[in-house]
């Protein structure tokens, strides 16, 4: 069951309604037990991995905090040290058998045949659980923060399940903090219309920008990047680009989603995007992107190691393990792990460069606030994130390279007014009205700079705001891209 179906279009009313029409005290059983029925409508055998899990670290910040206690302050951090190196170990230990178990033979087995010594032949044949990436890293954190003593460790199991298993954002994120989520679970919620209004605008725009949007870009982008070896390097380079919107509108309309969901019930999700691709450098850009997780990594890895209060090179270093981390959890593929290393790299470049861009902007008395300069950071900075867009669509490292020495040395720009853009899938007025749909959004963006839309959709006349609901949804019924049978499509980082 995802988000753009049908059947959560049946499931999240009948979840809202009885939600609210329950007695508080229970509202929490209501939750959970629903929340375990969408996950297990993907595989039913899911929930024992997420149910271990959950057991797991529950266990531990009951652990953590009963240790804290002895009075032998080394014996007590000793044997602390020793239940979260245990939580981590067992639950990273899961997320590496089930995602990273296939790949790590492969590339023994590469090893192996170099020496020509015998190949390893696994026995196991395991398939990726859905979500498996987001909801670990939920649970660890939540571990984490009990040792450092940021909060209490949660004495109501079944409350700390439905913090790991919260269905609205359980498969493809935000990561949610322990701070933020577990707290709000006893937390009084009743229904409060504009709240509720609010939610299912944000609900609404996430839709459009999965179904009208990326849906119809992916038509596109699938065609150009699965045949790549046939497209000369202007085919290869929009597609790049139109991966980039589709990858956004994807995933931010996921995100969109689950936030709105979360907000009619009454709960408040973090912000997982903010204007990523108006960003003015890397490190602006993963400001921007992916927050929860970029988060995750600043707060349970870069700082750990020393972030930035260290040595330059130490420094580097530290941004590089991150990255190529965080390139890691994407995927059991190099191609994840060079997407990873080039943002790595932009970083550190960034950091080594930085005294060299300030006395060359000197002497050249650059203005950094003038629009040309900042319009010029903009589209530096989205060339490289969409450089390194293209290692982590290719099927593979030799592949992104092939894609990269084609758009360098067979360009042929003939094919942007020979008609060659419109045998991908799309006929010449589906293709306006993707340009269309892509102009909403660059335009939606640029005005949420200034603006908070949904709350300034609330001071309009009724009929302005009815309208802009009838021209979003007949946009979605219209102008959204389906399936055969009207079904539906999934989510990318649903595969993470």
């Amino acid at each position: 069951m995802i988000f753009n179906s049908m059947s959560f279009l049946i499931f999240f009313p009948i979840v809202t309604v009885v939600y609210f029409l329950i007695p508080h005290k229970i509202k929490w059983i209501w939750l959970l037990v629903t929340s375990y029925f969408f996950y297990m409508c993907w595989n039913p055998q899911y929930a024992i991995l997420i149910g271990f899990s959950t057991v797991i670290t529950y266990l531990s910040g009951i652990f953590i905090e009963k240790l804290r206690k002895i009075p032998d302050i080394k014996k007590s951090k000793r044997l602390m040290h020793l239940v979260v190196y245990l939580c981590l170990a067992i639950n990273l230990g899961l997320l590496f058998f089930f995602k990273y178990f296939d790949f790590a033979i492969d590339n023994i087995n590469i090893a192996l045949s170099l020496l020509n010594l015998s190949l390893v032949q696994p026995e196991f044949d395991v398939l990726l659980p859905v979500g498996i990436s987001f909801y670990t890293f939920q649970a660890l954190s939540y571990t984490i923060d009990v040792y450092r003593g940021d909060i209490y460790a949660e004495r109501n199991i079944g409350k700390y399940a439905l913090f790991v298993s919260f269905f609205p954002q359980l498969v493809a994120g935000p990561i949610e903090r322990s701070k933020n989520l577990l707290t709000q679970i006893n937390d009084k919620h009743n229904f409060d219309y504009t709240r509720a209004k609010l939610g299912l605008q944000l609900m609404l725009w996430g839709l459009f920008q999965k179904i009208v949007i990326a849906d119809r870009v992916a038509i596109i982008v699938n065609n150009v990047y699965g045949n790549y070896s046939n497209q000369s390097g202007i085919v290869l380079i929009l597609a790049t680009i139109l991966f980039a919107v589709q990858i956004y509108c994807d995933f931010s309309g996921y995100s969109n989603m689950a936030i709105g969901a979360a907000q009619v019930m009454g709960f408040k999700l973090m912000d997982n995007f903010n204007r990523p691709y108006f960003a003015r450098s890397i490190k602006d850009f993963w400001h921007r992107w992916h927050i929860s997780l970029s988060s995750w990594f600043r707060d349970y890895l870069y700082i750990p190691l020393g972030g930035s209060r260290c040595s330059k090179e130490r420094k580097c270093f530290n941004l590089m393990v991150t990255f190529l981390l965080s390139g890691l959890w994407h995927g059991a593929s190099w191609n994840y792990v060079v997407w990873g290393v080039l943002h790595g790299f932009y970083q550190v470049s960034g950091e080594i460069l930085t005294p060299v861009r300030s006395k060359i902007k000197k002497a050249f008395k650059v203005n950094e606030s003038s629009f040309a300069h900042r319009l010029f950071q903009c589209v530096f900075t989205f060339i490289l994130v969409d450089i390194a867009w293209i290692f982590f669509r290719a099927p593979g490292v030799k592949a992104g390279l092939s894609i990269v020495k084609t758009m360098i040395t067979n360009l042929n720009l003939n094919a942007l007014i020979d008609g060659t853009l419109y045998t991908f899938g799309v006929s010449q007025s589906q293709f306006t009205t993707m340009l269309i749909t892509i102009v909403v959004l660059f335009i939606v963006s640029s005005l949420q700079r200034k603006y908070k839309l949904r709350e300034k959709l609330q001071q309009q006349p009724l009929w302005f705001r009815w309208m802009i609901y009838f021209i979003a949804i007949n946009s979605i019924l219209y102008l959204g891209v389906y399936g055969s049978e009207y079904a539906q499509t999934q989510f990318i980082y649903f595969q993470f």
